[in-house]
């Protein structure tokens, strides 16, 4: 008898695992047709950086008309304060403010005393606020102002060759003409839009 229920006993442990086998068999099955759409989470699958939240249009316009609003005030009522601005003159570009003097390796057409508009103006700002061109701000906008102060040479520049043993020497003096400018004014009218 004793034998009879140890038979008993296997025959249920076989069962009890065929049972269990065939039923995991089923779940892993079902697990990975369902994982199949899916891609393992690593550093690859995301960028590094946050993902960035685009402001709502509406919000964005209205806040943009109250701030373009403000600036036209502040500019109407002249409550801004001294301005500077960055102009694009003479393949440079400069940060100026009113009274400043600007000396420039190269020759202008115009004569000493004469006014002249700088017009590529990039940048304008004051304390409070900065009104950037993409690329220029329009002449409707800004008006920039200098006057030719002097006009001369650099100092003497020595370009010296010389070959020991051999002799060679060769100078050369270099002088380049300069221009220097006064900024007289910085204007900046309310039309922004």
């Amino acid at each position: 008898m004793a034998a009879a229920a140890a038979v008993a006993a296997g025959a249920r442990r076989r069962a009890a695992a065929l049972f269990l086998s065939s039923v995991v068999r089923h779940q892993s099955s079902q697990s990975t047709s369902l994982q199949q759409g899916l891609v393992a989470k690593t550093s690859l699958t995301s960028p590094p950086w946050p993902e960035v939240k685009l402001p709502d249009p509406v919000e964005e316009a209205k806040y943009h008309t109250e701030v373009v609003q403000k600036v036209n005030k502040m500019i109407a009522t002249g409550q801004y304060g001294r301005l500077f601005a960055v102009v694009h003159f003479a393949s440079k570009q400069w940060k100026i403010t009113s009274e400043d003097l600007i000396m420039m390796d190269n020759v202008l057409e115009a004569e000493c005393g004469d006014r002249i508009r700088m017009e590529k103006v990039l940048l304008v700002g004051a304390d409070d606020f900065t009104l950037i061109g993409r690329p220029l701000l329009g002449k409707d906008l800004v008006r920039v102002e200098a006057t030719v102060i002097e006009k001369t040479e650099s100092w003497p520049k020595i370009n010296m060759r010389f070959r020991r043993r051999h002799n060679y020497q060769r100078k050369k003096i270099i002088m380049n003409p300069q221009t220097v400018l006064r900024i007289n004014t910085i204007e900046i009218f309310p039309c922004l839009s």
